[in-house]
């Protein structure tokens, strides 16, 4: 059987069937069966390829290849849909308040008490001859000296002290060093005079907030400051 080669397996097989039952083989295998003996070399098929329509086809041995692992592909996890937002309803708007009226009149009030000196003292000053200087002045040991002196006031008796009561007396003791600058201007019968004076008195215009919030302007005169050291000049 070297005629079939490989395919000689599937003739004993086609044969053995032919001999049980020819009908479960191809009429056109019928008349090779008829004389056909397994095992017999060069007995070639008499088959009639026009006539049969049949050509057993070559049996080729391929090699079995292991397939590849096939990824496992998970698929996205369904994401529920969102719920709408809730809406709420909007408030309507508040009605606007009608606009105050603004009056066009103005209201006069009569100074009296302090505010009326203070007017009265202001246009006095007016009247008196004034020469006007400036000089610039360091005031960073001026700022030192404050602070060393409200620490010792902190540790000792407290109270605190401003630039107002340092600057007021550095105003005492130059006119008390320079006694030309206390003297003032008058008239005596009608004629100008130059007033001089040994004593010092001090007025020193404060800026003071009241109970009820307002400001008042205040200038407390110090008698006689040219007697006094600084903690009698800050009592008084």
């Amino acid at each position: 059987m070297d005629t079939f080669g490989a395919n000689e397996w599937l003739v004993d097989e086609l044969y053995d069937l032919y001999r049980q039952d020819k009908t479960k083989v191809d009429p056109a295998w019928w008349e090779f069966f008829d004389d056909y003996s397994p095992g017999v070399p060069g007995q070639p098929p008499t088959l009639n390829a026009a006539t049969s329509g049949f050509v057993p086809a070559p049996v080729v041995t391929e090699p079995v290849t292991a397939d590849a692992p096939t990824a496992l592909v998970t698929p996205p996890a369904a994401v529920p849909p969102s719920a709408p937002a809730p809406t709420y309803p909007v408030p309507p708007a508040p009605p606007l308040a009608p606009k105050a009226e603004v009056s066009n009149e103005t209201a006069t009030s009569v100074l009296k008490g302090p505010a009326a000196r203070v007017v009265t003292n202001m246009e006095a000053s007016l009247a008196v001859p004034t020469a006007t200087s400036v000089r610039a002045v360091p005031a960073r040991l001026l700022q030192d000296n404050r602070t060393v002196i409200n620490n010792h006031l902190a540790r000792t008796r407290g109270g605190k002290v401003s630039f107002t009561h340092l600057i007021g007396y550095a105003v005492v003791r130059a006119v008390a060093d320079v006694p030309a600058m206390n003297s003032h201007f008058t008239e005596v019968d009608g004629k100008p005079a130059l007033v001089s004076s040994s004593a010092i008195n001090l007025g020193l215009a404060i800026d003071q907030t009241k109970a009820d919030g307002t400001r008042q302007l205040l200038v407390p005169s110090i008698k006689g400051a040219q007697d006094m050291d600084f903690s009698q000049f800050h009592a008084a």
